[in-house]
C-alpha cells in the first residue's frame, strides 16, 4: 500500500481501493486501523519545535545597536547620570517587547491551521458506520460526507450525489465545485480541476458523498501548506535592515571619535577625570539612543491610526514597509472581487442585456399579460427552476449560483414565493455532473410546464425550437453556442435555460425522455464581480509606481476579464500565465519574465510562494494580499502579508503582518500613503539627530586645534541629548505627509537611508553649527568674557531648534508649508527654548549647569548666530527646488 501516491485522480475508484487494500462493503478492520495509524501517524498537522518564550525574549537583545545602548546605559550610571541610564533602559525594554510580541504572534499561524483541521468524521469500519475523531482517520478509511461537513482528510470520491464542495479557501475558486467519481486523464491537473478528489479542510455545501481516504495529516494538501508555513523565517523589513546598518555604523563612528577626543585631551594636559567624563558623555550623546524610541513610537501611533482606517497592524514595521512596496500580489476572490456570485448578463429573444437593463422588464404590463413572451418565461425559469429560497429575514439561502439566479429574477420583478403559489413544483430531475442539467416540473394553467437549466452544450443540444417575441421559431444551435462562447470569453460562467409544455405530469423518470424536444429560452451569465472601489485603488497604486498583480486559482478567462475591468491588464488581450505554464518554467527563465506578468490563474499555494520569491529575488519589495488557507504561505513569505479580516481565514490572518478589517483593497492605498509619510518623518529624525550629534562631536574635537578650552561640559552634552534631541525629535513624527507623496515612485529597495543629499546635508550643517558655536566661544574668550562656555552652550542648543524647523520638508520652504501645520513641533521648540533660557537665567540652575546669566548683547549675538543655520538650510532647499543641487537624487 502506498498512501503517498500523487496521482489518485487518474485511477478509478476500484484501482484506488485495491492499492489501499480496503473493502467497500465493510471498510477497514480495527486491526488494520491500528496498524496504519502506527505507520502513518495521526491525521493531524505537525509543528516544528518552537523556541521558548524566554529564548524569544533574550534574542531581542542581540542587535548590535541594542548592545551598544546597554553598555552606554551602564557607563551613564557609572558617571552618575541616572536619568539618562533610565531613559536608555526604557528604550531597550520597549524595543525588546515589540520584537517579542511580533515573533510570538507569528507562532500562532500553525495553531490556527491546526484548529481548522479539527473535526469529527462518520467512517465505515468493521461493516458499521462509526463517528470518530478526524485525527484517527487513516489511508483506506471509507468516510461518509454530507452538506455542512468539513472534509476531514484528502479523499478519492467513490460516490457523489449532487455533491458540491466549497474549496475557495484552498484553491481560490469562487464557486463551489461539482464533484464526480470518474478519473481525470490529465496527470498534472490543478487542484481545482481534480473533481474526483476532496481535500482536507474544505466544506461540503450541498449533496452527499462517500470517499476513500488517500492522504492524512502532513501528506494532505492542507498539510503541504502547513509545511510551507514552517519553512524559513520572517523576512526583515526594509526599515529594519536600514536601521540595523545605520545603528552599527553610527555607533562605531561615535565610539572612535570619542576615543580620539579623550586621547587628544590627555595629550593637551586636560584633567584625566574631566576628559573621561567628557568622552563618555559625548559617546552617550553621539549614539542616537532616541532612535529606537522614535521609530517605535512612530510605528505604534501609525498602527493606532490605521485601525481607525480599517487596517489592523500585527507587526509594527509593516506600517513603514507599505511605503516602500513595489509590487502588490493580490488574490482575486474576496479581495478584488466580492466573493459573491451575481448575474451580470442575460440573453433572450435575440437581445443581450446586462442585469441593470433587465430591471427595465420589471412590472411591464405587456410582459405580464403575454405569458408566452420569452423574457417572461426566462425570468420564471430563473425563479422556479431553483433550489435557493428566502428565509424569514428576507435573505437568500442556498448554493451561490442558484442564489444569484433567484436574486436576478427578484430584481426584475419575478418573486419565487408568489410564483410557487400559482405554479407549485410537482416533480424534479436533480442536477448531476454527467447530464449537466436539472429540470423542475410545475403546475400551469393549461397543464404542466417543465423548466430546465444546465451548461450551454448540454442544454442547447436538447432544444428543437427557440422562443421569440413572434412565437416559437427554428433554432440555430451553432449561433447560440457561439453567443455562449462570447459571454464566457468575458469571464462569465454561462448557463442555459429552456422549457417544455406537457398536458399532464409525465410518469417517466428517465432524463432522456423528459429532457428532449425543449424550447430554448435564454442564457444567464454569472461572475464574482469586482469590488466597486477596487478599480480606483488599482489606479492609485499605478500612479504611486506600484504594480498590482492578480494571483488566483480561478479560470484564466475569468481572471483576465476581472483584471481588465480593474485596470490590472491594459488591454483585453493581456497575458495570463497559468499554473501549468509556471510549472514548466525553470527558475532562471521565470525570473526573466516575472516582472512582466500581471495575472496568474490556476496556481497552487507553492506557486504563489514561487512568484513572491522570484519578485523579491529581483530586488522588489512585495506585498501579498489574500484571505484563504492557500494564501497563508505566500503571506508569510512576502515582505508584508495583508490578510482579509471579515472574509478571511484565521490561518491567513495569523500568517499576515496586516489585516484589512473591511476587506477593502482600497484601504491598502491609505496604508501606503501613511507608510511613505512615516518613512519621510523617520528620515527627518535621523537627519536631525545625526546632524546635531555630529555638531557636538565636532565642536569638542576641533576646539583644541583652535587653541580653545573644552567648550561643553558633560552636563551640557547630556542636557542637549535629553532635551534638545528629545522633544523636537519626537514632535517630528507628527509631521503631515509632504505634497505629492503618492505621485512619486516607491523607494528603490537598495536605496540608502542617507540618499537624496542627506549625508551631504548632515556634514555641512554639522560643520556650520560647530563653526558658529566655536565662533561665539572664541569671541567671548578673546574679549575676556567669563561667559564663553555659556555662550557656546546657548548657540549650539538654539541653532538646533532653528534646524528642526527648517528640515520639516526636504524641499518645500517652511513659510509655504505654514509654521503651525505641525503644532506639536512648535510647542516642543517653544518649551525647549524656555528650558534653555531657564538654565541661564534661573539662579538655582546656574551651579548645576555651570552657566552664568548673559548680557543682552551677548544673548542677541547668540540668537543671531543660531538663526544662521535656519536660513542656510532654507537656502539649500531653494537650490534643490531649482534642481541646482542633488538633482539626480531628488524625489
Amino acid at each position: 500500500m502506498n498512501s503517498n501516491q500523487h496521482h489518485w485522480h487518474t485511477l478509478s475508484a476500484d484501482e484506488v481501493a485495491q492499492q489501499l487494500e480496503t473493502n467497500y462493503q465493510t471498510g477497514l478492520s480495527t486491526v488494520q486501523v491500528a496498524e496504519r495509524i502506527a505507520y502513518h501517524g495521526p491525521n493531524a498537522l505537525h509543528e516544528k519545535r518552537r523556541r521558548s518564550p524566554w529564548r524569544m525574549l533574550l534574542d531581542q537583545f542581540t542587535e548590535f545597536m541594542i548592545m551598544v545602548l546597554i553598555v552606554a546605559a551602564m557607563i551613564s550610571g557609572f558617571v552618575g547620570d541616572l536619568g539618562d541610564t533610565i531613559f536608555i533602559i526604557v528604550i531597550v525594554i520597549l524595543n525588546a517587547a515589540v520584537g517579542f510580541v511580533q515573533e510570538f504572534r507569528a507562532e500562532r499561524a500553525m495553531a490556527a491551521l491546526k484548529r481548522m483541521s479539527e473535526a469529527s468524521a462518520r467512517v465505515l469500519r468493521d461493516g458499521e458506520v462509526q463517528t470518530v475523531n478526524a485525527s484517527e482517520l487513516v489511508p483506506g478509511d471509507i468516510v461518509l460526507l454530507e452538506a455542512g461537513n468539513v472534509v476531514p482528510a484528502d479523499f478519492r470520491l467513490v460516490e457523489a450525489a449532487q455533491l458540491r464542495i466549497d474549496e475557495s479557501a484552498l484553491t481560490g475558486e469562487s464557486v463551489a465545485v461539482e464533484k464526480q467519481i470518474h478519473p481525470i486523464t490529465l496527470t498534472e491537473a490543478p487542484l481545482g480541476d481534480k473533481t474526483c478528489l476532496a481535500y482536507k479542510g474544505t466544506i461540503v455545501t450541498y449533496g452527499r458523498g462517500r470517499g476513500l481516504v488517500v492522504a492524512t495529516g502532513m501528506h494532505s494538501e492542507l498539510g503541504k501548506i502547513a509545511t510551507l508555513l514552517t519553512e524559513g523565517d520572517d523576512s526583515k523589513t526594509p526599515l529594519q535592515k536600514r536601521l540595523a546598518g545605520f545603528g552599527k555604523w553610527i555607533s562605531l563612528a561615535a565610539l572612535t571619535i570619542c576615543v580620539l577626543v579623550f586621547v587628544i585631551g590627555i595629550t593637551r594636559g586636560e584633567p584625566l577625570l574631566l576628559m573621561f567624563m567628557t568622552s563618555v558623555s559625548l559617546a552617550v550623546a553621539a549614539i542616537p539612543s532616541a532612535l529606537p524610541a522614535v521609530v517605535t513610537i512612530s510605528l505604534a501611533l501609525g498602527a493606532h491610526k490605521m485601525v481607525k482606517q480599517h487596517a489592523l497592524i500585527q507587526s509594527l514595521p509593516a506600517v513603514e514597509t507599505l511605503g516602500s512596496v513595489t509590487f502588490i500580489c493580490s488574490d482575486k476572490t474576496g479581495t478584488l472581487t466580492q466573493n459573491k456570485m451575481h448575474v451580470t448578463s442575460l440573453y433572450a429573444n435575440g437581445i443581450y442585456a446586462d442585469n441593470e437593463q433587465s430591471k427595465a422588464f420589471k412590472n411591464e404590463p405587456a410582459l405580464v399579460e403575454n405569458i408566452n413572451n420569452p423574457w417572461h418565461m426566462f425570468f420564471q425559469a430563473l425563479a422556479l427552476s431553483n433550489d435557493a429560497h428566502l428565509d424569514s429575514h428576507e435573505k437568500i439561502q442556498g448554493e451561490p449560483t442558484e442564489a444569484a439566479f433567484l436574486w436576478a429574477a427578484q430584481e426584475a420583478g419575478w418573486h419565487k414565493a408568489t410564483l410557487e403559489k400559482e405554479m407549485p413544483r410537482l416533480k424534479e430531475l436533480a442536477f448531476d455532473s454527467e447530464r449537466k442539467r436539472m429540470t423542475t416540473f410545475h403546475h400551469a394553467a393549461n397543464g404542466v410546464i417543465a423548466y430546465s437549466k444546465g451548461s450551454p452544450e448540454a442544454l442547447v443540444s436538447q432544444c428543437t425550437r427557440i422562443l421569440t417575441s413572434s412565437g416559437e421559431q427554428a433554432i440555430d444551435k451553432a449561433a447560440l453556442l457561439q453567443q455562449a462562447e462570447t459571454m464566457a470569453a468575458n469571464g462569465l460562467r454561462v448557463l442555459a435555460f429552456a422549457c417544455r409544455r406537457w398536458d399532464t405530469l409525465p410518469d417517466s423518470e428517465q432524463p432522456d425522455d423528459l429532457e428532449r424536444d425543449l424550447i430554448f429560452l435564454g442564457f444567464a451569465g454569472l461572475i464574482d464581480p469586482p469590488r466597486s472601489e477596487a478599480k480606483e485603488a488599482v489606479s492609485l497604486c499605478k500612479s504611486a509606481g506600484i504594480t498590482p498583480i492578480m494571483i488566483t486559482g480561478d479560470h484564466p478567462a475569468t481572471a483576465k476579464a476581472i483584471a481588465y475591468q480593474l485596470g490590472i491588464l491594459a488591454d483585453e488581450d493581456g497575458r495570463v500565465m497559468t499554473g501549468a505554464e509556471l510549472a514548466n518554467l525553470d527558475q532562471h527563465t521565470f525570473e526573466a519574465e516575472v516582472e512582466l506578468v500581471r495575472v496568474y490563474a490556476r496556481v497552487d499555494p507553492a506557486q504563489k510562494i514561487k512568484i513572491v520569491r522570484a519578485l523579491q529575488d529581483k530586488g522588489e519589495i512585495v506585498a501579498m494580499t489574500g484571505d484563504g488557507v492557500n494564501d497563508a504561505p505566500a503571506l508569510k513569505a512576502a515582505v508584508i502579508g495583508i490578510a482579509m479580516g471579515k472574509g478571511g481565514t484565521d490561518v491567513a490572518r495569523e500568517a499576515a503582518r496586516m489585516v484589512l478589517l473591511d476587506d477593502n483593497f482600497a484601504t491598502i492605498v491609505n496604508a501606503i500613503r501613511y507608510g511613505r509619510r512615516l518613512y519621510d518623518n523617520i528620515r527627518k529624525f535621523v537627519r536631525y539627530a545625526v546632524t546635531t550629534n555630529s555638531a557636538e562631536v565636532l565642536t569638542i574635537f576641533l576646539a583644541p586645534f583652535l587653541g580653545l578650552p573644552i567648550p561643553l561640559l558633560p552636563t551640557h552634552i547630556l542636557w542637549i541629548n535629553l532635551v534638545t534631541d528629545g522633544l523636537p525629535a519626537l514632535a517630528l513624527t507628527a509631521e503631515p505627509a509632504e505634497r505629492g507623496v503618492m505621485r512619486r515612485p516607491p523607494r528603490p529597495p537598495q536605496e540608502s537611508l542617507f540618499s537624496h543629499g542627506m549625508w551631504q546635508h548632515m556634514i555641512w550643517v554639522g560643520l556650520l553649527m560647530a563653526g558658529l558655536t566655536l565662533f561665539a566661544q572664541a569671541w567671548a574668550y578673546h574679549t575676556g568674557s567669563s561667559h564663553w562656555q555659556t555662550m557656546a552652550f546657548t548657540v549650539i542648543t538654539i541653532s538646533q531648534l532653528g534646524h528642526v524647523m527648517a528640515i520639516r520638508s526636504e524641499k518645500e520652504s517652511l513659510f509655504s508649508m505654514g509654521i503651525f501645520t505641525n503644532k506639536p513641533l512648535v510647542i516642543a521648540v517653544v518649551v525647549t527654548f524656555v528650558l534653555q533660557m531657564a538654565t541661564i537665567y534661573v539662579p538655582a540652575f546656574n551651579p548645576i549647569f555651570k552657566t552664568e546669566p548673559l548680557t543682552m548683547n551677548e544673548l542677541v549675538l547668540c540668537l543671531a548666530l543660531s538663526s544662521v543655520v535656519f536660513f542656510a538650510v532654507e537656502f539649500e532647499k531653494w537650490l534643490i527646488r531649482r534642481g541646482w543641487i542633488y538633482q539626480s537624487q531628488t524625489h
